[in-house]
């Protein structure tokens, strides 16, 4: 019988299998995948995703978003450009996918086939005093304007913000807020300003430790004020209820003091004359 052996070159080939084989495992142990939550919500438009690395949640967005696009028409002599707006929502049927890092994340939303695309970047820094903290970095759209009534040479266009610092949070935190935060996007189309706002938010893009949970909330300067706003008339009023119970009360006790005293005669002639 032969003995068995292999040689160098096939050696070196089953080293090679076995180093490729290890880095597309890795690969597939980091896979990312989008989820759409969107009927988990009551409210018809508001939607719901998260981005999920290796079965667990990394990134979870929760918001209303309502876009407002302006667009050329052509005006009816033929021959003028005027700007009309196409106004819509994103739809809680959207394709969402993502990245997550460590310092770094994103998020895809598109829908009608990538007509549209709304993708927000996410970034952690330190600020002063060495607290962390997770901010939105850059905002941009994708849009097709084939789909407007009307377009003047309809085609594909991106906007984007430009040295965008938003929604600043501390890392761990998830952002919760009911306002509405609106933000401008620079078109490719003629520099058009795109107006993207949002409303009824909680995100959080970093430090998801429960799987489609988010973390605490920490709530944005505009709900805060608005509740102040709300309970500053309450505790007002508690206040002056409690100023009229204290001069109610000390009213009460002097009328007690002065009915215990002795009371002396108005006219005192009477005295003169005994």
């Amino acid at each position: 019988m032969g003995r068995l052996g292999f040689s160098t070159t096939e050696s070196t080939r089953l080293l090679l299998f076995t180093v490729f084989g290890a880095l597309l495992l890795s690969a597939g142990l980091a896979e990312e995948e989008g989820e759409n939550l969107s009927g988990l919500s009551n409210d018809p438009d508001k939607a719901i995703f998260a981005v999920r690395e290796n079965g667990t949640t990394c990134l979870m967005v929760e918001f209303a978003v309502k876009f407002l696009v302006p667009y050329d028409v052509l005006a009816l002599n033929g021959i003028d450009l005027i700007t009309e707006q196409a106004s819509f929502t994103l739809p809680r049927g959207a394709e969402i996918e993502g990245k997550c890092g460590s310092t770094e994340s994103e998020i895809h939303i598109s829908w009608k086939n990538g007509a549209y695309v709304f993708r927000i970047y996410f970034s952690k820094e330190f600020r002063d005093r060495g607290i962390e903290v997770w901010k939105i970095s850059k905002v941009q759209f994708v849009y097709d304007t084939s789909h407007f009534i009307n377009a003047y040479n309809p085609g594909k266009h991106t906007a984007s913000t430009h040295h965008l610092s938003a929604l600043v949070t501390p890392a761990g935190r998830s952002y919760l807020c009911t306002a509405q935060q609106t933000f401008t996007l620079i078109s490719s189309d003629h520099q058009k300003g795109i107006t993207m706002s949002m409303s009824d938010i909680q995100i959080q893009p970093f430090d998801i430790t429960s799987d489609f949970m988010f973390s605490e909330p920490y709530k944005c300067i505009t709900d805060q004020r608005e509740r102040l706003e709300e309970t500053l008339p309450l505790v007002l009023g508690l206040i002056l209820g409690l100023i009229i119970i204290i001069m109610l009360t000390i009213y009460h006790f002097h009328l007690k003091l002065t009915a215990n005293q002795p009371q002396l005669p108005r006219d005192r002639s009477m005295y003169k004359n005994m």
